[in-house]
């Protein structure tokens, strides 16, 4: 009786497709993409690219909108006389302090109030949701005077209704002062754009599969450890673009300073600065150059903010 021996059968391994290549689902949903923000984006292009252009080429150009015809072209002299200035740095001091303190209370703020909604009743959740939006739909001027006449010291109520709080008196002046007049600019914006966060987040809320938060809590992780583990690492894609949108957002803050202080005090903000010199001043070259300094600032953050984050949206759509 002869026995008979199969060859030994080779060992495959399964071939990986090159690296940076993308599937034809991924592929099919950024045409789509495309094709849905296409339009749009052609429409913001044509409507912000000739100003940015023309604030371009006035930057290079030594004019004052009073004496027009002595403009004299003087390349980056106007890029020069600005960096080199104490109050460019002072402006921007200001705004990144208004953005930082802003934007960590609205992310703390919204995160709680987007967690309530998530978790509220469904009878009352519309009610909810309706109430913690009123202050983004307040038009931002209409805030700052709202807030400005809060404060005042002669039409104000805050003066009388906290008065047992130490420091605080009939006659306290809110903007008398560099540090308080900061403080009620950054209520004044937190209070308006505390909504806003909320309802990106409440977004990334519903991303999170309910399924995870029920495992972590079999295997006996706590509230805590679960916020830490399982919700914030699986939007972490709707955290950035809610910290993202709302940085450029404070980064550019006017209107409140504007009503509020009028730049006085040491609050002069970036934007501000850029319409003093334009407006107030007439200086067209230089007030254009401080507006170019603010879109490369404003780019620089976006592009700091999608290269420190890191988010694979791919796997955020769950391929």
């Amino acid at each position: 009786m002869s026995t008979t021996t199969l060859p030994p059968t080779e060992k495959t391994t399964p071939v990986s497709a090159p690296k940076g290549t993308i599937s034809d689902r991924a592929r099919s949903e950024r045409k789509l993409g495309w094709l849905l923000a296409g339009p749009a984006f052609i429409v913001m292009l044509a409507v912000t690219a000739y100003p940015i252009l023309q604030a371009v080429y006035e930057s290079l150009f030594s004019y004052r909108l009073t004496d027009p015809d002595n403009r004299e072209f003087n390349g980056l002299t106007n890029y020069g006389v600005i960096l080199s200035d104490p109050l460019w740095w002072q402006s921007i001091w200001v705004t990144v302090l208004i953005t930082v303190v802003t934007v960590a209370v609205e992310l703390v703020l919204g995160f709680a109030l987007a967690m309530v909604m998530a978790k509220a009743l469904s009878s009352i959740r519309p009610i909810l949701r309706a109430a913690i939006l009123i202050p983004y739909a307040v038009i931002t001027v209409v805030s700052a005077f709202a807030w400005q006449f809060a404060f005042d010291i002669n039409t104000g109520f805050v003066n009388s209704w906290f008065a047992w709080l130490p420091g605080v008196s009939a006659d306290t002046d809110w903007f008398g002062s560099f540090g308080t007049s900061i403080l009620v600019i950054c209520l004044a914006e937190i209070w308006k754009t505390t909504p806003f966060i909320s309802l990106l987040l409440l977004a990334g809320l519903a991303q999170v599969p309910e399924v995870l938060q029920e495992a972590a809590q079999v295997d006996g992780a706590t509230w805590w450890q679960r916020l830490w583990r399982v919700t914030i690492p699986n939007m972490k894609a709707a955290i950035m673009v809610a910290l993202l949108f709302r940085t450029l957002d404070a980064f550019r803050v006017f209107d409140s300073i504007f009503i509020m202080t009028a730049g006085a005090n040491g609050t002069e903000s970036v934007s501000f600065l850029a319409y003093r010199q334009t407006i107030a001043r007439l200086e067209i070259g230089l007030g254009s150059a401080v507006s170019v300094l603010l879109f490369i600032t404003v780019v620089l953050i976006a592009l700091g903010f999608i290269k420190g984050f890191k988010v694979d949206l791919s796997s955020a759509r769950g391929e």
